[in-house]
Parts: structure tokens; C-alpha cells; sequence
């Protein structure tokens, strides 16, 4: 045991023989702070393995994974719908129905998208806004980054006042929509059927323009997107592109769903 004048934090004087050093708690530190820059150096040689580590391709971020994901399942889609053509017309050859059977199952096939579709068609094109947009108008706050980008309740909102509107067969971006379709967006982006798009965003509808174009005006949630249009700059365009034609639906038409857990 250690008289008071060895204990740590105790002024001691003399210098006689025997007497134990001082602690330096500093010395300690400094030692400490040492040893822990050469513990982080090595674990950082190892987890690189002497490469750049922002510089690695083998981590990839998961916008890339998507972009992949997207694009395979466009190269199914297609592989499905040409499976799907052969499938079709070798039934046609010898399948032992009427004509009229025939155009039965014709109209019923149109009906639910899955045939190309020819007619008037009209496109609405929806757009972000530009990144250092401003209130254009006096009595409006400037804007937050919410206020610039295109929701999925836009996008909703076309396509539902265009049903509304006696649309035939309408088209998001490349794909033909079907009573199943769900037009989702994760951030700015729009997931339809299993692929991703990024904006701006085009709806096409066959139908009468004069029909959709007042069942576009006519609808609250576009007239609030307008305000938005004519504050902050979001795009909106309404063409009218003539005789145009749909694609029809090449992905699955089986139904999905949740399972309770035997």
C-alpha cells in the first residue's frame, strides 16, 4: 500500500532513492491514441484489401440492382408474348371453334388488353419540375422539394380521368394496362408490372379527344396538379398524336396473391 505522497494526483518533493515515479496520465493517452490509429489503418488494409474501396464495382447500389432487375424483366416479357403468339396461333389452326366463337373470344381479348389496339389517340405527358424552381406566382410559399416531382397520385389521376372518359386501351410509358395494373412510384421513379421508368412520364389513351380532354379538365385532382403546374413549373402536356396504336399486355394475366402460413 502507498503512503499519500506516491498516490496519483499528490504534489510530492525530494528526490530520495527508492521513491516510485509519478503516474502521467497524458503519456497514457497519447499511447492510447497511438495504438488505435494502427488498429483502424490495419482493419481498413484488410476490409480493402489494398483497393480503393469507393472504387469496388462489386458494390453496387441498389438503383443499379433495380435497373437490372427492370431490364430482365422486360427481355421476359417480351420472350413471354412471343411464347404467347405461337401459343395462339397454333390453337387458331385446329382448336374445333364456330367463327362466330372465334369473334366472341376476339372481343373479349380486346377488352382485356391483351390485343393491339388501333385508333384516336390522345398522350398526356407529366414532368418534374426544374431543381431551382420558384413560386411564379405572389401569395405562394417557395417551394419544398415535395412540390417538384411527380406522385403516383398524379399519375392516378390521369389514367383515372381518361377511364373516365371513355378511353378504349390505354398505355403508360411502353406498357398497355390491364384491370389488374397498379401504377406505384418509389421516390421519383414508377414501377409498372415489374419495370422501372423515370420521368417524364407518358400516357397514351385511345378514344374521342374531345371526351378525354374534358374528362381531363373536369377532374379535381388534375386541377389541383395545374395549380402546381402554373406555380412551381411541373410539366404538363396534352397532344393529340392522330391514329395511333396500343401495344397489347405481354406479361402474365394469373392472379397473385397472399397465402396464410399453413
Amino acid at each position: 500500500m502507498s503512503n499519500s505522497a506516491d498516490s496519483p494526483g499528490t504534489q510530492s518533493t525530494g528526490s530520495g532513492p527508492g521513491r516510485r515515479p509519478r503516474f502521467r496520465p497524458v503519456r497514457m493517452l497519447t499511447a492510447a491514441v497511438f495504438a488505435l490509429a494502427g488498429l483502424l489503418f490495419i482493419t481498413s488494409f484488410n476490409t480493402a484489401k489494398g483497393t480503393d474501396i469507393r472504387q469496388d464495382g462489386s458494390l453496387l447500389k441498389l438503383s443499379d440492382l433495380i435497373q437490372q432487375r427492370s431490364r430482365k424483366n422486360k427481355e421476359l416479357d417480351e420472350s413471354n408474348a412471343a411464347l404467347r403468339g405461337s401459343v395462339e396461333s397454333l390453337a387458331e389452326s385446329d382448336d374445333g371453334s364456330t367463327k362466330a366463337q372465334d369473334r366472341k373470344l376476339t372481343g373479349l381479348e380486346q377488352s382485356a388488353g391483351t390485343q393491339e389496339l388501333t385508333g384516336h389517340g390522345l398522350t398526356v405527358t407529366l414532368n418534374d419540375a426544374p431543381p431551382n424552381a420558384t413560386a411564379k406566382l405572389p401569395g405562394y410559399p417557395e417551394p419544398q422539394p415535395d412540390y417538384l416531382v411527380i406522385h403516383q397520385q398524379d399519375l392516378q389521376a390521369v389514367v383515372n380521368a381518361l377511364w373516365q372518359g371513355g378511353a378504349q386501351g390505354i398505355k403508360v410509358m411502353d406498357q398497355r394496362l390491364i384491370s389488374t395494373s397498379a401504377v406505384r412510384c418509389v421516390g421519383n421513379t414508377l414501377i409498372l408490372q415489374g419495370r422501372v421508368y423515370s420521368p417524364p412520364y407518358k400516357i397514351t389513351a385511345i378514344g374521342d379527344p374531345d371526351k378525354l380532354q374534358q374528362s381531363l379538365a373536369a377532374s379535381k385532382a388534375i386541377q389541383t396538379y395545374m395549380v402546381y403546374v402554373n406555380v412551381y413549373g411541373l410539366g404538363w402536356k396534352v397532344t393529340d398524336d392522330g391514329t395511333v396504336t396500343l401495344p397489347g399486355y405481354s406479361g402474365t394475366v394469373d392472379l397473385h396473391y397472399a397465402k396464410p402460413v399453413q
